[in-house]
């Protein structure tokens, strides 16, 4: 990107690699997922946090082949599968090129290296929104978990997430997804979020917010606990302080806060249930690196389900 706009400000270009540091290693990119984020950035929507933010290369996330380790690094080892996200990675901190190229050069400290007969296809569909949900079901605790926004991408993998440990999940979402989210593990499934009865839940994790908040906090059971993890209907909510004196605790979790010991817990995790049989990837469709144009457009467009990601 070398300004803000729609999605055809994406387009390919060749750029030197940036010098390999001792602490560095480089990836070659096998997938790398697509991120809401990635569109608010490029419309300009989310500031790029740097005196000049361009030129500008996208992407939270990437699955690849470790290709080269710098001097200082003895953690990864060239043509291991590895996995990594966020921690200054594209977004709106920008500290490296981000996820979208044939190779990426990050902190040996930032990735977490995967199985080698994992598919990679698979570890990229879980990638960051996988462990978002991850981390913010972290936050919670008991057997009785809700999950708002549950046919979204961090709402689906929460409530797979949390169903594949065993609790007993109800999902809130729009109607039209119910067999969906049951086919994920959901016990329940909620379109009317006014119908939600008080101290039915042991922990909530909000994808939502905005004023669905209110009765969250009245479902809560007697110190529970709500982990905010998106705003999807606005970042303003109101409620009850009475119910604070029920001792329910509202947090939350930002994949800002993620660093290289959490990915990897995440992961390992993750992969885990996976390799059990208990958590399937979510649904996926790649296209060319090179048509990161046309996949952005579709997004906006609604027109894909599941995760996408760029295959070079």
């Amino acid at each position: 990107m070398r300004a803000f706009g729609g999605p055809e400000v994406l387009r390919l270009e060749d750029v030197e690699l940036p010098p390999l540091a001792p602490g560095d290693i480089r990836i070659r990119t096998i997938a790398a997922a697509i991120n809401h984020s990635d569109l608010e950035i490029r419309a300009g929507a989310w500031t790029i946090r740097r005196r000049d933010p361009f030129p500008y290369v996208p992407g939270l996330e990437v699955v690849g082949e470790v290709s080269e380790v710098g001097s200082a690094v003895t953690s990864v080892r060239p043509g291991e599968l590895a996995i990594t996200m966020m921690q200054g990675l594209g977004g709106v901190r920008s500290q490296r090129p981000g996820g979208y190229q044939e190779v990426v050069t990050v902190a040996a400290d930032a990735v977490a290296t995967l199985p080698a007969d994992l598919d990679p296809l698979v570890a990229a569909a879980f990638g960051l929104a996988a462990v978002t949900a991850h981390q913010g079901l972290a936050q919670l605790q008991g057997s009785r978990i809700a999950v708002t926004g549950a046919a979204g991408g961090v709402g689906s993998l929460a409530t797979a997430i949390a169903a594949a440990r065993g609790a007993t999940v109800t999902a809130i979402a729009r109607p039209g997804s119910e067999d969906y989210l049951r086919s994920l593990g959901a016990t329940q499934v909620v379109t009317d979020p006014a119908t939600l009865a008080p101290g039915s839940f042991d922990g909530i994790l909000d994808c939502v917010a905005g004023p669905l908040f209110e009765g969250l906090c009245r479902s809560l059971a007697d110190r529970g606990r709500l982990s905010v993890v998106g705003a999807m209907a606005g970042d303003r909510a109101d409620f009850s302080v009475w119910e604070l004196l029920r001792g329910i605790a509202l947090t939350g979790y930002s994949s800002e806060s993620l660093d290289g010991p959490s990915l990897r817990a995440a992961m390992a995790d993750i992969v885990a249930l996976q390799r059990t049989g208990k958590l399937a990837a979510p649904a996926h469709r790649t296209f060319p690196l090179a048509s990161a144009a046309e996949a952005h457009a579709l997004i906006e467009a609604r027109g894909v389900k599941g995760r996408v990601l760029l295959i070079p």
